[in-house]
């Protein structure tokens, strides 16, 4: 099992020194990884009053993950860098190929790309994307990223794109990049299924609902001709509550029903997920470090 630590840029900001000392103090503690958010666009819930949602506001800050990432790749050798998620049906298609691929060569392979199909309207309005298609484009979009990355030139011809014989330049050190997909409903299942190297699933507590999910994807993974075992699995957790004796039993807990990957995410309060006290860039590190010591058996 691998665990990794959510960017805590709401509590840290976005400055560079910030998230450089963060990243550096992350993989000397011994994390594995490092994930971050997408929102391009957000709300001003000041012309909004009926606004409910607690992300995606124009004061809420997320920096490009592609740029964020970039700069880590530098700052960092941590083993992986990865996007949680990426709204890619708000993006061209083409451009993210060439983003992920350009990242890819530039981390030595350390990306991963996790993607979901995003919930945020006005995102898909500012960004000239048909936010009622969004899940069927989706599908498009990961064969036409795939056929980018596997040869120096494709031709597709789709519902939604179209390419004659052209290719992005640098490919992906491995021909492909990992996708790994984001969300609960039965659809995203099924479709990471069918492509997919990963489900990030972030809402469920260990108990009996994650393990019925878990044995789906297993079930859909079977039935698509595909062998369970090669699609990973990287759920949340947060040192926010409970003693470190209860963080141990939940990794444990998280790991013995087959998880593979786990994201501490220590600046986020929602369900089984709870932010530190702390706010600071110091709290952060203490926690990160405080969480280790706890778990490192276990991985």
């Amino acid at each position: 099992m691998k665990l990794g630590v959510a960017l805590p840029i709401v509590d840290i900001g976005g400055e560079p020194a910030a998230l450089r000392e963060f990243a550096q103090a992350a993989e000397a503690i011994g994390y594995h990884g490092i994930a971050a958010p997408d929102h391009v666009l957000g709300a001003n819930v000041a012309s909004r009053p009926d606004w409910t949602q607690p992300r995606a506001r124009s004061t809420d800050l997320y920096h490009d993950p592609f740029v964020l990432f970039g700069f880590l790749a530098g700052c960092t050798n941590i083993g992986d860098l990865s996007t949680q998620v990426l709204i890619l049906p708000q993006r061209q298609t083409v451009l993210v190929a060439k983003q992920a691929s350009s990242l890819d060569v530039l981390s030595g392979g350390r990306f991963r790309l996790g993607i979901g199909v995003g919930w945020n309207e006005i995102e898909f309005v500012g960004l000239n994307q048909n936010f009622r298609n969004r899940g069927r484009r989706s599908e498009e979009q990961v064969e036409v990223m795939r056929a980018l990355w596997a040869e120096p030139h494709a031709s597709f011809k789709g519902t939604w794109h179209t390419i004659e014989d052209a290719g992005i330049n640098p490919l992906p050190t491995g021909r492909k990049i990992p996708l790994w997909y984001g969300g609960h409903a039965d659809v995203t299942l099924r479709r990471c299924a069918r492509w997919g190297d990963g489900w990030m699933p972030l809402a469920y507590p260990p108990g009996e609902e994650a393990k019925a999910a878990i044995a789906t994807l297993r079930r859909y993974t079977e039935e698509a001709g595909r062998d369970p075992a090669t699609i990973g699995i990287d759920t949340r957790v947060s040192a926010g509550a409970g003693s470190q004796v209860e963080w141990h039993e939940e990794v444990r807990l998280w790991k013995s029903i087959g998880v593979t990957h786990l994201t501490l995410a220590n600046y986020y309060e929602g369900g089984h997920l709870h932010r530190i006290t702390g706010r600071s860039l110091g709290d952060h590190i203490r926690s990160m470090e405080q969480y280790w010591k706890a778990v490192a058996d276990l991985l």
